[in-house]
């Protein structure tokens, strides 16, 4: 259950917002009080989302945004804080599944661009985000790093190296700003119902959720809404002691 007040009067960035978690994590944000910049390429998704925001009685705004180029990025971060003053914590959520196969069959630009696209979006958020979180006083980036980046998934070596360097770049950035009050954390997530995921299974929009595989212990995937509840946790002051941890929240899959 969102709590309206607990995010209130803080200033978010969520980058990969246009759809999947982005979106519901942009959604419960703004339930919870928080003004929301919704970042993406996707900018007929993007305006839809902060516009019903809008209409629901809360404040964002969309930039249209390619997390791979690092302009745009620290274009993104620069209009939050004219637009609002401030820049009070950011989620980096851009990602995708590019270079699939055997590993010795992958293309070396596929290669990087699967690593530009889920790491090196990273970097440019964080890069850019920190030293606005910073001047605001404090706050809290989460990253998405998917089971990928704690466990390895055969047939995506590209995505899941990109996934593994998330969690190392989550855990040098918040070493570097712990003292500073900017915490940084990573979640492990896994067989969510996500558009992603749909293609990756081959299903269609109309299947229902609970004929989707979902190879973890629970033999269920989760709601996009499951995860952003736990996004607005970390970017809550409930959750200041917590930073440089990479949480699962994946129905026990990297349990087992």
């Amino acid at each position: 259950m969102s709590d309206p007040g607990r995010l209130r009067s803080k200033v978010v960035m969520v980058v990969g917002a246009t759809s999947g978690i982005g979106r519901a994590t942009a959604l419960r944000l703004a339930a919870e009080g928080a003004v929301v910049v919704a970042a993406g390429r996707r900018t007929d998704l993007g305006e839809h989302l902060a516009a019903g925001i809008v209409a629901d009685g809360g404040q964002a705004l969309f930039v249209t945004c390619d997390a791979t180029v690092e302009d745009d990025v620290a274009r993104a971060v620069h209009a939050a804080v004219a637009e609002f003053g401030r820049l009070d914590g950011a989620v980096n959520n851009a990602g995708g599944v590019l270079a699939s196969g055997p590993l010795e069959a992958v293309d070396a630009q596929a290669w990087r661009d699967e690593l530009d696209v889920n790491l090196t979006s990273v970097f440019h958020g964080l890069k850019h985000q920190l030293p606005a979180i910073g001047a605001a006083g404090g706050g809290a980036v989460v990253n998405n790093a998917s089971t990928a980046g704690v466990s390895a998934v055969p047939g995506l070596a590209a995505y899941t190296a990109a996934k593994h360097g998330v969690v190392g770049l989550t855990r040098s950035a918040a070493l570097e700003w712990a003292d500073r009050g900017v915490r940084v954390n990573a979640l492990v997530t896994g067989n969510v119902d996500t558009p992603l995921y749909r293609r990756l299974l081959g299903a269609s929009p109309e299947q229902p959720p609970s004929e989707l595989d979902a190879p973890n212990p629970t033999g269920r995937v989760a709601d996009p809404a499951e995860i952003a509840g736990l996004i607005a946790y970390l970017l809550s002051d409930e959750a200041t002691f917590i930073t440089g941890a990479t949480m699962a929240i994946d129905g026990g899959a990297t349990a087992q």
